[in-house]
């Protein structure tokens, strides 16, 4: 936690009249959370002389589409009838284990179980000789360097022109400064190792979740009382921070530093953010009922979270997800265009969201990342933005080419400093709409001189694919039905959801094919390399393979593949599934050396070199536990044993050494 060495304060009382809520974590059916031994289906069975290559029928990797797998399988004469389709049922069925409950991890400090969801509560106010001020950050030991605290002030505040009166909010994300330590947390890596991949913390930012309020004030000097509660966390659980600051701002308004105390207090009690539980969070006398996606959900799915009844009649909100925005709300003023910045983003195009007020742009931006998932958005994104942001001139300057970033914008001067910027997506009021948006053409730049020119897409890109009527028709006419803005947002989700894994699925065969054969993995070796990942061979496999399996649209989705594969969302995409699939040939390798009979090999060579085998197999328990290998419990137990027999067969002096020794 932040600062947890001072920290050996108790939590700070409660204010009267706030009582602790009970603090359970609901499993549901199949807990998804588990310890190493079940962090992945186990590898199919080795035998001798097969030929397999990398299947990609049974194993969906994190993040991923629905396709390509890392396991080596063999389906050689060894294996009997069926074995094969056995081995893969095995691994799917297998039960992962309960996980520790959160008292059974290091001894938990105080705010420990707070650090787990928020890095801190930030009070920001007006004042008339310093402007935006930090006036409070709660809890007091939390540490935020000066051009942290900068940014915060700049921006938790509406542009002057937004006009916001009464209260707004939206969320902001900027970098961490560099140098800093990362705040240690009891609770294990398996909690972002069993995310999706785009719901994974990104440890160089922090996002901003704010609740700001502007209403006539005659007492105060300036005319207005202005100020915003600001939750700090490397979560982007938009949905979940959103609902709660509704919960508590207004009240915080009123009553203000023993309200926020509690609050703080009743965020230390929460369980941890595990994946795949169902989880009750209280908040000053509700309890938010949630479930964290996991990366084993199958994309385009959220299950329910049932809004059960409270014995104690405490009142009970259950939120249906803790991450996605209104897609169709965001996207109805650029309505005819989807399809087009569906493809701007999957390429990682430098893109503008010109806005009204941080409402619209932040929602917009977040909007428009999310519209490439399960695949992970790589480049930066800032849902709010503005010409005091530290990275201002960094992304502004005219010296080079705009940088891949998505920025959200509401004041006017950006209308003039990013004129040369290739995209500008320019958006007035979001209102759904009465009646059936008209067809917009795409706008040509030099027709962008300020920010009051009409909304619409601005740009000279044109699209790889040619347009998919049939969406716009569906939502259309879910419009002239008064289809619920859900429901138009499920359909466009679907949608994207589907053009994203049509694009993707290719990419996912070809690189499973990149494993070594089963045949190449030797004990005495180390483990083989993946072949490389040749562009030519790839595009060759589309003739067949391409994205027509699955998807109606006709264009030019070569030219599309050619240019993602330069881009810094193949980059991130390729070095993720190079890591999964290293690992999973590593978990393989560790197989095979505990099917090997290692005490016979250490009585026929030296001492010398008897030893350096057990400070490697040593080494490899230690990284099959740092890193998360996916080894079974059982691969691993009969390793330690292999590395026991062995020390026990040497002389006495070597014994006690080798015994001492961790790596």
């Amino acid at each position: 936690a932040p600062g947890r060495a001072e920290s050996t304060a108790a939590p700070p009382r409660r204010a009267a009249g706030w009582r602790s809520l009970p603090t359970t974590a609901t499993p549901p059916s199949e807990m998804v959370w588990s310890p190493l031994s079940a962090s992945l289906a186990p590898p199919t069975r080795s035998g001798s002389g097969g030929s397999g290559r990398g299947g990609a029928s049974h194993l969906t990797p994190r993040g991923g589409a629905g396709v390509g797998a890392m396991s080596c399988r063999e389906p050689g004469p060894e294996l009997e009838p069926g074995g094969a389709e056995a081995a893969a049922e095995d691994a799917e069925s297998a039960e992962p284990a309960e996980p520790e409950s959160p008292d059974q991890c290091l001894s938990l400090l105080p705010w420990d179980r707070f650090s787990a969801w928020l890095h801190c509560v930030c009070v920001v106010g007006f004042d008339l000789e310093l402007g935006q001020a930090v006036e409070v950050i709660y809890p007091p030991h939390s540490k935020l360097t000066d051009k942290e605290k900068t940014n915060i002030c700049y921006l938790s505040f509406p542009d002057s022109n937004s006009g916001c009166h009464g209260d707004t909010q939206f969320c902001f994300r900027f970098r961490r400064s560099p140098g800093r330590s990362v705040s240690l947390c009891c609770f294990p890596d398996q909690l972002d190792k069993d995310l999706p991949v785009y719901l994974k913390k990104d440890s160089a930012y922090y996002y901003g979740y704010v609740y700001f309020r502007q209403v006539r004030d005659k007492s105060l000097k300036r005319g207005y009382f202005q100020k915003s509660l600001v939750l700090i966390s490397k979560l982007p659980y938009v949905h979940l921070f959103r609902t709660m600051l509704k919960q508590i701002a207004p009240e915080y308004f009123e009553k203000s530093k023993a309200f926020l105390e509690a609050v703080c207090s009743d965020i230390d009690r929460w369980p941890p953010p595990v994946p795949g539980k169902v989880l009750q969070l209280p908040i000053m006398g509700v309890i938010m009922k949630l479930r964290i996606p996991t990366y084993r959900d199958k994309p385009g799915t959220t299950p329910i979270v049932q809004n059960m009844h409270q014995a104690d009649a405490q009142i009970s909100m259950a939120l249906p997800t803790v991450h996605e925005v209104d897609l169709f709300r965001c996207f109805c003023p650029v309505f005819f265009h989807i399809q087009m910045l569906w493809e701007l983003v999957l390429l990682g195009e430098p893109l503008v969201v010109m806005a009204p007020s941080p409402a619209e742009s932040s929602e917009t931006v977040l909007a428009l990342v999310s519209c490439i998932s399960p695949l992970k958005y790589c480049s930066d994104f800032r849902p709010y933005f503005t010409i005091h942001d530290s990275e201002f001139k960094e992304y502004t300057t005219r010296t080079q080419a705009p940088p891949s970033v998505i920025l959200g914008v509401t004041n006017p001067f950006f209308a003039k400093t990013l004129q040369h910027w290739p995209h500008i997506i320019r958006i007035g009021d979001i209102k759904l709409p009465g009646e059936v948006p008209k067809q917009v053409k795409v706008k040509k730049l030099k027709n962008l001189k300020t920010l009051d020119s009409k909304p619409g897409v601005y740009t000279s890109y044109k699209p790889y694919l040619n347009k998919d009527e049939e969406i716009v028709k569906q939502l259309q006419k879910g419009v002239q039905q008064k289809r619920p803005t859900e429901a138009q947002s499920v359909i466009l989700r679907r949608y994207f959801l589907e053009l994203t894994e049509s694009f993707i699925i290719p990419l996912e065969r070809y690189v499973a094919s990149l494993m070594p054969l089963q045949k190449c993995i030797s004990p005495w070796k180390s483990p083989p390399q993946l072949r490389q990942f040749s562009q030519d061979d790839f595009m060759k496999t589309l003739e067949k393979a391409g994205p027509q399996l699955t998807s109606g649209l006709k264009g030019d989705w070569i030219g599309l593949y050619r240019h993602f594969l330069k881009s810094p969302n193949f980059d991130g995409w390729f070095r993720s599934r190079q890591k999964e699939m290293t690992q999973k040939l590593e978990a393989l390798h560790l197989e095979a050396l505990c099917n090997e009979n290692l005490v016979f090999w250490s009585q026929k060579h030296t001492e010398v070199e008897t030893v350096d085998l057990v400070l490697k197999l040593k080494n490899k328990l230690l990284r099959a536990d740092t890193e998360h290998l996916p080894v079974k419990t059982d691969t691993l137990k009969k390793l330690q044993t292999h590395i026991n027999d062995i020390i026990l067969a040497l002389p006495d002096d070597l014994q006690d050494i080798l015994l001492k020794t961790g790596t």
